[in-house]
């Protein structure tokens, strides 16, 4: 009798199975950059949608023609600067030295940061090497509900110097996604994905369904006389999904102005009243999930700078 081959059911990539602390992605590492600017951006995930554009890849099969592709609209309200941050590197990577708030805080902040009433001017921090901004979304400017706002750190580029500077320009003001990206940027994309419960094997990791005269069962996954291992590496059932996920070099297609959906609704969302970012591709969370973008980690080079034509958008 031959002997069985087949591959390993359940990915080990990720461990443990855990879902998400918060909603909101956290960021361990932030590429380093001459650019004096933030090196992130907060939107709230619109919905999919067709998108007609002119193909400008150089060697594509349809180079110059008019094809369709699937893009995703993320609404990008205004972040406002709340903090700046600032950061001595110390034993054991950066600590935190100290914080300077804008205040009065907004009405809305109140339901995510416990309201401060004094804090120090910007000008008396002295030594320090790193600054990075407290930015929180807007949602009162959308058209879903929401009133609490996220709140999360950016990191800045360029020198010391141009960090403290913009600090300076920004704290108390907004901050626009037009100052981050444009058209044609590859962006990281850190989200939330989305929760689907309590899931089978079949569903959770892809194990092939059993022969339809098995006995009891087709979608459990049994192995051996007692059921199978207990490891964490069998693949078992269990949760799925609301977990932090990273897509990398996603293109941003176009940065659009809400008038283009000036009636246009989506499903489950509404209105868009923001500038939005067209995304090519998918986008890993649920509609109304706040989306957080980096700039490329490794960016691919042969990407075509230049964005593709956007003719046409269809809900």
């Amino acid at each position: 009798m031959g002997k069985a081959h087949a591959p390993r059911r359940g990915t080990l990539q990720f461990w443990h199975r855990v879902r998400s602390v918060r909603e909101t992605a956290r960021i361990r590492n932030w590429v380093i950059s001459k650019d004096a600017k933030p090196l992130g951006f907060l939107g709230y995930k619109v919905g999919m949608c067709h998108a007609q554009v002119i193909d400008n890849r150089p060697k594509g099969m349809t180079k110059g023609e008019e094809i369709s592709i699937p893009a995703t609209v993320v609404e990008c309200p205004p972040l406002k600067v709340i903090a700046a941050h600032f950061y001595k590197n110390q034993l054991g990577g950066l600590h935190t030295v100290s914080t300077v708030l804008s205040l009065p805080f907004d009405k809305e902040l109140a339901r995510a940061l416990p309201v401060a009433k004094k804090t120090q001017k910007i000008e008396d921090v002295k030594h320090f090497d790193d600054v990075r901004l407290l930015v929180a979304t807007q949602p009162s400017k959308m058209g879903f509900g929401t009133k609490k706002p996220k709140v999360a750190e950016i990191a800045l580029g360029g020198t010391k110097d141009q960090k403290l500077k913009y600090a300076q320009e920004k704290l108390g003001k907004e901050i626009t996604i037009n100052e981050v990206f444009s058209a044609g940027n590859l962006t990281d994309i850190h989200a939330i994905t989305k929760g689907k419960g309590f899931q089978g094997p079949v569903k959770r990791h892809g194990v092939m369904l059993r022969h339809h005269k098995s006995e009891k069962s087709r979608r459990a996954n049994v192995r051996g006389a007692w059921g199978g291992p207990s490891m964490w590496t069998a693949p078992h059932s269990g949760r799925l999904g609301y977990q932090q996920r990273v897509d990398y070099n996603k293109l941003v297609l176009k940065i659009g102005d809400h008038k283009e959906f000036a009636s246009d609704t989506f499903h489950k969302y509404g209105l868009v009243k923001n500038p939005f970012l067209l995304i090519k591709g998918s986008v890993a969370g649920s509609k109304k999930r706040v989306i957080t973008f980096t700039q490329p980690m490794r960016p691919n080079k042969k990407v075509p700078k230049d964005a593709p034509v956007v003719k046409m958008m269809i809900i």
